[in-house]
């Protein structure tokens, strides 16, 4: 609760602010509800991110002033302009790489992983799948969705070895990577629509000096 108010206040620049103190107090209520229910795994943890963001969504929607009264908006204009769009980008990237962890991990945790191979590299699949899913981001904002399907046939082409005699390694890998590109490109769909609707950034060309 005091990360998401400290934030939400260096956010929108409002230090003392009714929603964010309601924002706050809802999502200590959210996690109190997930704790004390023991509603876990994949539809917990769904669950949980969806009621934290559609809080989120309420205060914008129901107090949308509050950026626009906010220091940052009325003190900073030019930087307002384009803080939320960095912002945006920036929740894209935890929602892709942070977030898909743990997705990705509860839904795999339904079925049993194969063995590690001792000669791999040590936590390689986390760093496979930030890649990728970081990959798959950047495609979908660039407009270069096409591209992706590269990226299903390169890694398909790379894990061949490794997966070409053992159905059970070839499932698990199948589930796990169909997961961690539909999360990628979820979280992109989602990133297009919102930066689509703020408004454009405008780039002004310098003063001449003479």
């Amino acid at each position: 609760g005091v990360i998401v108010l400290i934030t939400a206040q260096a956010a929108l620049g409002h230090p003392a602010a009714a929603p964010l103190l309601a924002l706050a107090a809802a999502h200590v209520v959210i996690d109190a509800v997930k704790t004390y229910t023991r509603f876990g795994g994949l539809p917990g943890f769904m669950a949980d991110q969806g009621a934290h963001l559609a809080s989120i969504a309420a205060v914008a929607v129901l107090v949308p002033e509050l950026w626009a009264t906010g220091a940052l908006a009325t003190h900073l204009p030019g930087l307002a302009r384009a803080l939320p769009h960095a912002m945006l980008l920036g929740a894209a990237l935890i929602l892709a790489l942070r977030a898909g962890d743990f997705a990705i991990r509860l839904l795999m945790a339904a079925h049993d992983a194969p063995a590690e191979d001792a000669a791999g590299l040590p936590n390689a699949g986390r760093s496979i799948g930030h890649l990728e899913r970081l990959l798959i981001l950047v495609l979908m904002l660039a407009g270069e969705i096409t591209a992706i399907g590269f990226l299903v046939a390169a890694k398909s082409i790379l894990r061949f070895g490794t997966v070409a005699d053992n159905r059970r390694v070839t499932e698990y890998v199948i589930i796990g990577t169909l997961a961690s590109f539909g999360w990628a490109m979820g979280v992109g769909l989602g990133a297009e629509a919102l930066l689509s609707a703020l408004p454009p950034v405008e780039i002004t060309a310098a003063p001449p000096y003479f």
